[in-house]
């Protein structure tokens, strides 16, 4: 038990230093910067989990890293600086976390693959909780921070359609890293090319700077696959929901963000749809019973229940980060 909880304590960082990135980017680093701002948490937090787990990709994980780098990292990461950015810390914070209930759509109209009754609920529970969260604030909500934030979420939903096929053979650390990596590596010209030389950073940019790319990328990532290879999927699927509750807490009680009655209604609903749409592992089979086929090989058995939700999960972490 004493083990359990010190796994989920690691396993806890990565949630909240997610949730902590909305307002630690929004109030600390350069608005007009998105294409550094990703370059420079991405491409050193990948070179940081190399040094971890220095394997290369094998075989046709080449190019699947570079089109997952494009989507989970160049893109995300621009699109959620961006979102971060334009919309206040409680509100960009909400929106995401409805990314898991976005995805569960979006892996229904690209693969067919029909969700249960109750994942389906907390899909429309979780968008009604953000539309309570957003039409009824008193100030005006950003539509570029809005779009940015749709736009965000669609590429990491596709990316994790694509993830989810392609897991096959990959060492999930290794291959997230190599992820960062190469993500960074477009935005760098990117960057050069459409937002000049980078600003010198002052002191507290350069440990906002430290922090989104040591703290809440490499730190996490790692602290978030420690908590799967140890932990049940759906405890570590309740620890994501630290995530929103984090951004809004900070957005709250650091940057002084109004939160009404409704605004908590939806936030509620939010992380009750989410808690509803986490999918669950089928029943595991009997005592001693064992897939056919050969044990990693081809006609092995796919991988389901628990294993099989870790695997996924693995492969593309809670959204939002």
């Amino acid at each position: 038990m004493e083990a359990s909880f010190r796994w989920v304590l690691l396993t806890a960082v990565a949630p909240v230093a997610w949730g902590a990135n909305y307002y630690v980017t929004r109030e600390f680093l350069p608005a007009d910067r998105p294409l550094w701002g990703a370059a420079l948490r991405a491409l050193p937090a990948g070179l940081l989990l190399l040094a971890l787990r220095p394997r290369r990709p094998r075989g046709a994980w080449w190019w699947r890293t570079a089109v997952l780098g494009l989507l989970n990292t160049a893109g995300f990461f621009v699109l959620l600086y961006i979102a971060s950015q334009s919309l206040a810390t409680s509100v960009a914070s909400t929106v995401m976390a409805a990314s898991p209930l976005a995805m569960l759509l979006l892996a229904w109209a690209l693969t067919a693959t029909r969700p249960a009754r109750a994942h389906l609920l907390g899909a429309l529970v979780g968008l009604g909780g953000v539309g309570l969260m957003l039409l009824t604030r008193a100030e005006r909500v950003s539509p570029s921070g809005l779009a940015a934030s749709a736009a965000a979420m669609l590429l990491s939903s596709l990316g994790y359609v694509l993830a989810g096929r392609w897991r096959d053979g990959a060492d999930v650390l290794a291959t997230t890293a190599w992820q960062l990596v190469a993500g960074g590596l477009v935005l760098l010209p990117l960057a050069a090319a459409f937002e000049g030389a980078p600003v010198t950073p002052t002191g507290r940019e350069l440990l906002a700077f430290g922090y989104v790319a040591v703290v809440a990328t490499a730190l996490a990532f790692a602290a978030w696959f420690a908590g799967l290879r140890h932990l049940p999927p759906g405890t570590v699927g309740l620890l994501g929901l630290l995530n929103p509750l984090t951004g809004v807490l900070l957005g709250t009680a650091v940057a002084g963000e109004d939160l009404g009655p409704l605004q908590l209604a939806g936030l509620l609903l939010v992380l009750l749809g989410v808690a509803l749409g986490r999918p669950k592992g089928r029943p595991k089979g009997r005592p001693g019973s064992r897939p056919r086929g050969r044990p990693g090989g081809r006609g092995a058995a796919p991988r389901s229940g628990e294993e099989g939700d870790a695997r996924r999960e693995a492969v593309h972490p809670t959204s939002g980060r």
